[in-house]
């Protein structure tokens, strides 16, 4: 058994517009740290062992037992005290919509206390978790706790992220002005609910899936960096910036020698057809 693992699962097929995927993270060390790709907001648990984050703006923050982690922009650096398990599931934009009250920017780059969001019912969750002896036990606990936060929840705003990811899929480089157009929406009121829904402004959010399936599609060895330089970016340098960026690895690393955790991280692209479309492409 390998001393660090990160299993997937995807979720319920009625779900899947509220949570990219289920995994379960383990370490049987005594210390893990690595850096970790930008990414959604995401509900952990923290099942045994403690952790730490360093966000990309240098903020260091305990994680706690029940947590949720708003979307981050950058580069995550991530210690842990282990052995440890920490099981979780990938908050979409809309699932943030549904389920939770405040704005995703104001949580970008940090982390709180899941009972603070949630209420103290979540612990119960919590042992329940702990108790559960397999991922698929886990699993169907976490597509019920979501179908009960999204009944809870009052807000819909499917539509604004379908076109909005619609939008992100239809070009690595799409302009905001097409993503105005399309939600018939003012620029302020576009750059309003992206920050609200995805953490934030539409240009950035672009870049940030720009960077992420670019390095997809480097680690599969679909495309080289000089083909992507047709992709959106203004040459060479600008390229290995924005994947570093939001990576914490250069292009050459991507193709050759992946740090652990963002290695386990790409294996999520192998549930395409079972989870949102941008889950599988970054």
């Amino acid at each position: 058994m390998d001393a660090v693992s990160l299993d997937y699962a995807a979720p319920d097929a009625a779900l899947t517009e509220y949570v990219s995927v289920f995994y379960n993270f383990r370490v049987d060390l005594p210390r893990f740290e690595d850096d970790d790709r930008a990414d959604l907001a995401q509900l952990r648990f923290q099942l045994k062992g403690t952790g730490r984050y360093r966000f990309a703006d240098g903020h260091v923050q305990d994680a706690p037992e029940v947590q949720v982690v708003g979307p981050t922009m950058g580069v995550t650096h991530i210690a842990v005290d282990g052995p440890a398990e920490v099981f979780g599931a990938g908050l979409l934009p809309a699932g943030w919509g549904a389920m939770i009250a405040i704005d995703a920017s104001s949580l970008t780059n940090r982390v709180v206390d899941g009972t603070e969001l949630f209420g103290r019912d979540v612990v119960m969750v919590l042992e329940r978790l702990r108790a559960a002896e397999t991922l698929e036990e886990r699993v169907a606990m976490g597509n019920a706790l979501v179908r009960d936060l999204v009944a809870r929840g009052h807000e819909q705003s499917r539509w604004f992220t379908r076109t909005v990811d619609g939008w992100l899929q239809a070009s690595l480089s799409p302009e905001v002005d097409d993503l105005v157009a399309a939600t018939r929406l003012s620029r302020r009121q576009v750059e309003r609910l992206c920050k609200r829904l995805y953490g934030c402004p539409p240009k950035l959010l672009s870049r940030k899936y720009r960077a992420l399936r670019a390095a997809v599609v480097l680690a599969k060895g679909e495309a080289s960096t000089a083909e992507l330089l047709t992709q959106g970016f203004y040459d060479q340098s600008h390229c290995i910036r924005e994947i570093k960026r939001f990576t914490g690895v250069t292009p050459t690393r991507i193709q050759g020698d992946l740090n652990e955790l963002t290695r386990l991280t790409m294996k999520r692209t192998e549930l395409a057809g079972q989870v949102a479309p941008l889950v599988a492409e970054a």
